[in-house]
């Protein structure tokens, strides 16, 4: 006569609960994060391509500042990100 265990999730405690699952955070296209990153993105490179200078000394403002600003804004965004995983919990029922 052999016996099997069950685990521990398919135990039946009496008790009639659903799983409460949880990942780490909520998805990145869920955040207002991701919203305001595209955003400022957006707003760098309409500025970049719009805004000439006083036309005296050149372009102020032209592409390689632009592409300065989208990095460190990339970089700002992972930083959030990186500080939103740490320690918080999405949960979901199964």
């Amino acid at each position: 006569m052999s016996t099997s265990t069950a685990p521990h999730s398919d135990l039946d405690l009496g008790v009639d609960q659903t799983r409460r699952l949880s990942t780490e955070t909520k998805a990145s296209t869920k955040t207002t994060e991701l919203l305001v990153f595209l955003a400022t993105v957006i707003a760098v490179i309409v500025t970049a391509n719009v805004y000439d200078g006083n036309g005296n000394d050149g372009d102020p403002f032209g592409a390689t500042t632009a592409m300065r600003y989208v990095v460190y804004l990339a970089i700002a965004y992972m930083v959030a990100r990186g500080l939103a995983k740490s320690g918080s919990r999405d949960y979901y029922d199964a």
